[in-house]
């Protein structure tokens, strides 16, 4: 199972912007945590960071027939994008959004997410950890996808005996 991880704008400059906001560690240093995870559950991780709009919306296609699920953090995109909440509502892919700091918390345009009607849950708040979060989580979703497909097989060979 292949989880692909979008980061949008600014995201790279992490552990150098507004680290009240958040925090100190880098964006590398988070990726590191989900890759070693990812390892230890058997499961395939890519990464991906832009602070183009256009960009984001091609690796959310791209991933149609090569991910299983997609872990995004649209950044600014969240409360802007409708190219990226239509990409993740055309790819009928399993997504959570996630979010370092509590967006409902901060400035009232930042409450708004476009993005997360579309996916299957957001995780806000709770600094690097909600990447860690979101792999528990994507995993047991993909897990469920994958014995509901077994079941749906099942079921099938029985109907053609």
């Amino acid at each position: 199972m292949k989880i692909v991880v979008i980061q949008g704008p600014n995201l790279n400059m992490l552990g150098v912007r507004e680290q009240n906001i958040y925090g100190p560690m880098k964006l590398e240093d988070i990726h590191a945590q989900m890759k070693a995870f990812a390892e230890q559950n058997k499961l395939e991780i890519e990464f991906f960071q832009s602070n183009l709009e256009g960009e984001i919306v091609d690796r959310i296609q791209e991933c149609i027939g090569d991910a299983d699920g997609i872990i995004i953090n649209p950044a600014a995109y969240t409360h802007t994008s409708i190219a990226i909440r239509d990409a993740l509502a055309a790819v009928k892919i399993p997504t959570i959004e996630v979010h370092l700091s509590n967006i409902h918390a901060r400035e009232e345009f930042r409450h708004n997410s476009l993005t997360a009607p579309v996916c299957a849950g957001q995780i806000v708040g709770m600094g690097p950890f909600g990447y860690h979060l979101a792999m528990v989580g994507m995993t047991q979703i993909l897990n469920e996808v994958a014995a509901m497909k077994q079941a749906q097989q099942q079921a099938q060979k029985a109907q053609q005996k």
